[in-house]
């Protein structure tokens, strides 16, 4: 299964699934993050931490542990 932290610089993926569980699983579907959206990946930082990613109109930035719980296609 493909990550958000997989995706490279310049590419849209779409959401499959979000794992984890409880608080955090809420806050990243807060961010509009759900399944079935499509996300831009815009920027990543040169050490890979945090990713910029385009999802629904606005720039979001998500920590490695955050888009490792995004799964994607």
């Amino acid at each position: 299964m493909k990550t958000l932290r997989d995706v490279k610089c310049g590419d849209t993926v779409t959401v499959i699934k979000l794992s984890g569980e409880g608080a955090v699983k809420r806050r990243v579907m807060d961010m509009g993050i759900t399944k079935g959206t499509p996300i831009f990946v815009r920027k990543v930082a040169p050490l890979g931490d945090p990713i910029e990613v385009t999802v629904r109109g606005y720039e979001l930035s998500l920590r490695k542990a955050d888009a490792e719980m995004i799964i994607v296609d």
